[in-house]
């Protein structure tokens, strides 16, 4: 990444899923804003991971559930975006986060496609709000 490119943000997979569930609200509008914005200045970034997990609620768990074919439609989309596809030192560097900072092994994975990814933002309602996690700082869009 170049000093003139924006920085790149990461997204977790619960706004992903608020994005796409009408039944959410404040949360979806806000989730759908951050989604466009991210579009638009072409600095989003997910890892397959947040795609696994994407197809999962939005077909087996959310509130307004997608139809298998609807949810492929939604994982081809994202599919677009900048993507981080996790290698074994990947995991190694997840495990060793996830010891460190004290937090789940899927969050820590999470945090290392970010950091993988050279985002300086990830959005995620899992983690503290305004805290830095190895260099990636986790923001809360459904925050006040």
């Amino acid at each position: 990444m170049s000093a003139a490119e924006p920085p790149r943000e990461f997204l977790d997979s619960n706004v992903l899923v608020y994005g796409h569930s009408a039944t959410s609200g404040p949360r979806q509008e806000r989730a759908s804003d951050l989604l466009r914005r991210l579009w638009e200045s072409e600095t989003g970034c997910l890892s397959i991971q947040v795609l696994q997990e994407t197809f999962v609620t939005l077909t087996r768990k959310a509130p307004q559930r997608l139809s298998p074919g609807e949810a492929v439609r939604v994982i081809e989309e994202y599919g677009r975006w900048i993507l981080h596809s996790p290698r074994a030192d990947d995991v190694v560097r997840a495990i060793e986060l996830s010891m460190t900072l004290r937090i789940s092994f899927w969050d820590a994975m999470i945090i290392q496609s970010a950091r993988s990814l050279e985002c300086q933002i990830l959005w995620t309602e899992d983690l503290n709000d305004g805290q830095s996690y190895a260099g990636v700082v986790a923001r809360n869009p459904f925050a006040a």
